[in-house]
């Protein structure tokens, strides 16, 4: 087991030499003279767009099945299948969990396939589904940051739109005065949510070393990061409401809670669960580290390329389709609020249209320009549910005052490490 996690982190680091074994593919021709048969598992709104593609592609038909979400099991049951053999050719994989794939030998090297169009993507994209100038999927959406705010409050209390992170303190403080019963923000205690502050600040919690992992979660830039929350919680500038529950929806459409720094998949979940608050809100770029500009992205996924699909060429000829064709992307944004992760995705007319929740802006145009200043040097490792399970039980504890987010970075690089060794990996820090 250890010589296996050994190959897996290795090919992770994009050594030349080792690949993961079954990773190739078969022959795209069909057995049976008929048109190829690719089979698709995921459990986003994808089944419109394989109608499309099935209409006008009678050669190459894909067959979608639902699933339950990747953390609903939907994952479980993808790498059981990779496990048996009995893999679909497709699989919705989040950037988050599709090194835990590639570590797995779950995955095929689709690069001489995506070549062609290597250009459509960003690079930092490119990063987050494969690694050395290899990869194993094609990107559909992501989640670049921005501030959510009540544009009306801000105004009323002669408050001005942070731009810094020290300037948002600033406001905190100033909305708290305004109001006492008011916050500026929700304390970020969401795993995921949390990980794209650090990702913004540059302060990694993976990264690999010859044919071995780095954890850097309890690093200096990390802590820098959960300093300043710590700071903002110990001054009582923020909220304390569990992360997405009906009572922190509440505080927002009763305003009071003012901004929510947070990805772009959000702004359906504040206009659906704040409707009262219609027409108030705006938003503006993610608060920045200094004069770096940079913003963090939290969300995001992939259509990845199992190890058992016969018809590599043809699966990842769908995939591209599905990112980057004008009808696709429009059913996309329109039927599952995707933010689109391909350049060509992100000129759809859909994206420049004034959205009257927040006041008639544009705000997906503000998305798709901060979208090209993400953070390019974030890479994920293979053990990202016990790292969030670990993060995510120490951030609850925080506004209970049964922890500190240090304390939530120190037990989970402990269990990172922990879980790392346990599967076979070697760690070195």
């Amino acid at each position: 087991m250890r010589r296996k996690a050994r190959l897996a982190v290795v090919a992770i680091a994009a050594a030349a030499s080792i690949v993961l074994a079954g990773c190739g593919g078969g022959n795209a021709a069909s057995s049976s003279g008929g048109p190829v048969q690719v089979s698709f598992w995921g459990w986003a709104q994808y089944d419109k767009v394989v109608s499309l593609w099935n209409q006008s592609h009678p050669n190459i038909q894909v067959k979608w099945e639902g699933l339950p979400s990747g953390g609903a099991s939907g994952y479980d049951k993808m790498l059981t299948a990779a496990k048996a053999g009995s893999a679909p050719c497709l699989a919705q994989v989040g950037y988050e969990t599709l090194p835990t794939f590639l570590a797995a030998g779950a995955l095929q090297d689709i690069s001489q396939y995506v070549k062609p169009q290597h250009d459509e993507f960003p690079d930092w994209v490119w990063n987050n589904v494969g690694v050395g100038g290899k990869s194993y999927a094609v990107p559909v959406d992501t989640g670049p940051m921005a501030m959510y705010y009540r544009a009306d409050l801000f105004k009323n209390a002669g408050i001005p739109v942070p731009k810094t992170w020290q300037d948002f303190a600033t406001a905190a403080a100033k909305v708290k005065a305004a109001n006492p019963a008011d916050r500026i923000m929700n304390l970020p205690t969401d795993p995921y949510l949390y990980s794209g502050f650090a990702w913004q600040a540059g302060a990694p919690w993976f990264g690999t070393k010859g044919d071995s992992w780095t954890v850097s979660m309890n690093s200096a830039a990390n802590a820098q990061v959960a300093s300043y929350w710590q700071g903002l919680f110990s001054q009582d500038l923020v909220a304390t409401y569990p992360a997405s529950d009906a009572s922190f929806y509440s505080a927002l459409n009763k305003g009071q809670i003012w901004a929510e720094v947070g990805a772009v998949w959000e702004a359906s979940l504040i206009s659906d669960n704040a409707a009262d608050s219609a027409g108030k809100w705006a938003v503006a770029p993610m608060p920045r580290w200094g004069t770096t500009d940079a913003v963090g992205n939290s969300g995001g996924s992939s259509t990845a390329v199992m190890k058992d699909c016969k018809h590599p060429k043809e699966a990842t000829e769908f995939a591209m389709w599905m990112s980057t064709n004008a009808d696709s992307v429009s059913t996309l944004i329109a039927e599952g609020g995707l933010f689109p992760a391909s350049k060509t995705g992100l000129t759809n007319p859909a994206l420049d249209k004034p959205q009257p929740f927040y006041g008639n802006q544009p705000i997906y145009q503000l998305f798709r320009d901060e979208s090209a200043k993400v953070n390019p040097n974030w890479q994920w490792g293979p053990v990202m549910n016990d790292t969030a399970a670990s993060l995510g039980d120490g951030l609850g504890k925080v506004h209970t005052k049964g922890g500190t987010y240090s304390d939530a970075l120190t037990n989970a690089q402990k269990a990172t490490v922990s879980a790392l060794k346990t599967q076979g990996f070697t760690v070195s820090n």
